[in-house]
């Protein structure tokens, strides 16, 4: 059996965390942002999925579950489909991570394999995991709810580019992919 996949980046995240790293800590949906997932359930439920999964973050468990009441469906948390762990940078400005490390945080494009922001997790095993993940999906059409980090590394793999031409395939919040 075939597998259609749609990937989607969770909507904007609380006004608290605008300008922050924010990776895999946990936060909500801004109000903007519950309103876009809100309007955005209801396409995507249209979609007809018969598989709905989400990071388990709840930016990204809101609007999936919100999908699945609408289409019918059950829902599951994956974690491989979390954001880059980001260590120690995980809730800091990124103003405020430049002025401690300069351009310290350019070594996840430049140094991919071995640059761990904050202590966290290298570009490579970012892609690593999120691929692994992407291998794991069931046939049929699925719809995974996500972060922009896994989609990036994910269709940036695909096409053979580098690292450093991964971060222009990041969808805006709300965004989505669409593969076979």
């Amino acid at each position: 059996m075939m597998r259609t996949l749609i990937l989607v980046r969770h909507t904007e995240v609380a006004r608290a965390w605008k300008g922050r790293c924010y990776g895999q800590s946990d936060m909500g949906l801004s109000r903007e942002g519950a309103a876009h997932a809100r309007a955005l359930a209801t396409e995507l439920a249209a979609w007809h999925p018969e598989t709905i999964l989400h990071s388990g973050l709840r930016r990204a468990r809101i609007l999936a579950e919100a999908i699945a009441n609408l289409a019918g469906v059950g829902v599951h948390a994956m974690p491989d489909w979390q954001e880059r762990d980001f260590g120690s940078w995980e809730g800091r400005s990124w103003d405020a991570i430049y002025r401690e490390t300069g351009n310290a945080m350019d070594g996840m494009i430049d140094d991919p394999h071995h640059f761990r922001p904050g202590g966290g997790e290298t570009t490579m095993e970012l892609a690593r995991r999120s691929l692994a993940a992407f291998d794991r999906l069931p046939p049929g059409r699925v719809l995974v709810v996500t972060h922009g980090g896994p989609i990036a590394a994910i269709l940036g793999m695909r096409q053979g580019l580098a690292p450093r031409d991964w971060p222009a395939l990041v969808p805006p919040p709300g965004g989505s992919v669409e593969l076979d």
